[in-house]
């Protein structure tokens, strides 16, 4: 974990790198943030493959990151982002699938997956989106544990989908945080709270569960501690895998 929504995952032999944010603290926009990342871009040079479930938000993709992502030699997006960013991203809509090489001979297959960055009641524009379009990603491939990465997805109904259509997720990266935007909403998160993040790991049935985008902006109005408290609450303490941001973590329990 880098910060926000940032995470970095070795899997096959690839390292790849998803929502890269790594401006400075500040001002960006409407939103505000307070942490700088763990680690620099520049440790993560040997990236071989870039996600990013949407490009409309800083704490998702700044500056610094979108220069990241556009340098990597492959980078994996939103219909609609693609067409914003230019190469090499390549848009993927819901249930797509990009087939890559690993160095091992082997393959791995990134799935991109439906996400609703809002409340499922929320307005939807003109493309069927709240909010904006965002997608979640499912890797997986022969000998590796399938991760799913949330993206900015606040849906209960999303996450059940995913697991009916993808039964056995090993690892999920959970945009959690809570993240509540004055304004839109009437306040309600644009992400998943902790109750609902305990959730989805319960729907999912991962035996690792890891959060992310819970701190480092002001929008964010949940952390780690209300987070353990949740999965606590839940009787899922066994299943969460969480810890200071620049620490790896193992996607096997």
């Amino acid at each position: 974990m880098v910060g926000g929504p940032t995470t970095v995952l070795d899997l096959g032999g690839l390292r790849i790198v998803s929502d890269p944010t790594f401006d400075d603290p500040g001002p960006y926009g409407y939103l505000t943030k307070t942490e700088g990342p763990a680690l620099a871009e520049d440790r993560l040079a040997d990236v071989d493959l870039v996600l990013v479930s949407h490009d409309n938000h800083a704490d998702n993709l700044d500056d610094r990151g979108r220069a990241f992502a556009l340098a990597a030699p492959l980078l994996l997006t939103t219909t609609s982002g693609a067409g914003r960013l230019g190469a090499p991203a390549q848009g993927l809509a819901a249930w797509d699938s990009h087939t890559l090489t690993r160095p091992d001979g082997g393959e791995l297959t990134v799935t991109a997956v439906p996400a609703v960055h809002g409340p499922e009641d929320g307005e939807r524009g003109p493309d069927g989106e709240v909010n904006c379009q965002v997608v979640g990603f499912v890797l997986a491939g022969g000998g590796l544990p399938t991760v799913y990465i949330s993206g900015d997805n606040a849906s209960l109904r999303t996450v059940a989908e995913i697991a009916r259509r993808i039964p056995r997720i090993d690892a999920a990266v959970l945009h959690a945080g809570a993240a509540r935007v004055p304004g839109k909403f009437r306040g309600r998160p644009v992400s998943l709270d902790s109750v609902r993040a305990a959730a989805a790991a319960a729907v999912l049935g991962a035996p690792v569960n890891i959060p992310a985008h819970y701190s480092g902006w002001t929008h964010f109005t949940e952390g780690r501690e209300v987070i353990e408290h949740a999965f606590d609450d839940a009787g899922l303490t066994g299943v969460l895998r969480i810890a200071e941001h620049g620490t790896w973590l193992p996607l096997k329990p």
